[in-house]
């Protein structure tokens, strides 16, 4: 496959969607920005895509919670089409607000069919937090990586963070200890040498620090830094300082779903 055809999905509050294609548009896809009102009237198909990215934002104003209503439309509406995107080996990434749709649409983590067993809520701090974070890869954690979105990362990557609601939650002890021994951890908030830490690198209380995870396939990545405002060295705030050159530690992750979808759909 030349290009893979990428679908950002975007609704009222997206606002995130444009950086995503632009980096996904940098490492050889062809994007499509779509409503997914489009998708819902069926102007518009999931199918004809090979990859499905939900941006981050604050979709519907994150009335009720961050991302429940996007996340009621997708599971009440298109529960069966975003369900065969993911059984035919679909790569699917949610950044952010994105992230937040997919938890609370049961589709990640996914070890209980479509039923919600984690969330992101309030962020400990009670403020919305903005600001760059140092995060631990899965490369350094497990011997098989499993996250297709993940390969070939350093062992520290730096990304910002942007949300209100990024507090990591299990349903219970039983569903972490699932991600833990599945490896669907993929991203923990550390300091800067390489240690979990609280406040502030921990910046929403996250259990595990955990700041992203996969669905048991490694296909679905879900994570609240944003990957799409770190795609150049201009773009970090010390790349003057620390005299940064080349991409950004985000390009990398984007890469990978495109590189995936070129090889294997």
């Amino acid at each position: 496959m030349a290009r893979p055809k990428v679908i950002i999905l975007r609704t009222a509050g997206t606002n995130c969607d444009y950086e995503t294609a632009f980096a996904f548009d940098k490492t050889g896809a062809d994007t499509e920005l779509v409503h997914i009102n489009e998708i819902i009237r069926q102007e518009k198909h999931l199918s004809r895509y090979q990859i499905l990215a939900i941006p981050g934002g604050f979709t519907y104003g994150d009335d009720i919670a961050a991302g429940k209503i996007l996340a009621n439309e997708l599971k009440c509406c298109l529960q069966d089409e975003v369900g065969r995107f993911i059984k035919e080996g679909k790569p699917v990434i949610g950044i952010c607000n994105g992230f937040q749709v997919l938890v609370k649409a049961g589709f990640l983590p996914g070890t209980d069919g479509f039923k919600q067993t984690v969330t992101l809520t309030n962020n400990d701090s009670g403020k919305f937090e903005d600001r760059w974070v140092y995060l631990k890869s899965q490369k350094s954690k497990v011997k098989s990586q499993k996250c297709i979105w993940a390969k070939n990362l350093p062992e520290i990557i730096e990304l910002p963070v942007a949300h209100g609601e990024g507090k990591f939650m299990a349903q219970d002890d039983k569903i972490l200890s699932e991600l833990k021994k599945n490896s669907q951890i993929v991203f923990q908030y550390i300091d800067q040498k390489g240690n979990l830490f609280g406040y502030p690198y921990n910046p929403n209380g996250s259990v595990e620090n955990i700041a992203g995870i996969c669905d048991n396939k490694g296909l679905i990545l879900g994570l609240m830094p944003h990957p799409e405002r770190h795609i150049d060295y201009l773009q970090h705030p010390r790349w003057a300082r620390e005299r940064r050159r080349g991409e950004g530690d985000g390009l990398q992750i984007f890469r990978n779903g495109v590189e995936y979808a070129k090889k294997f759909l």
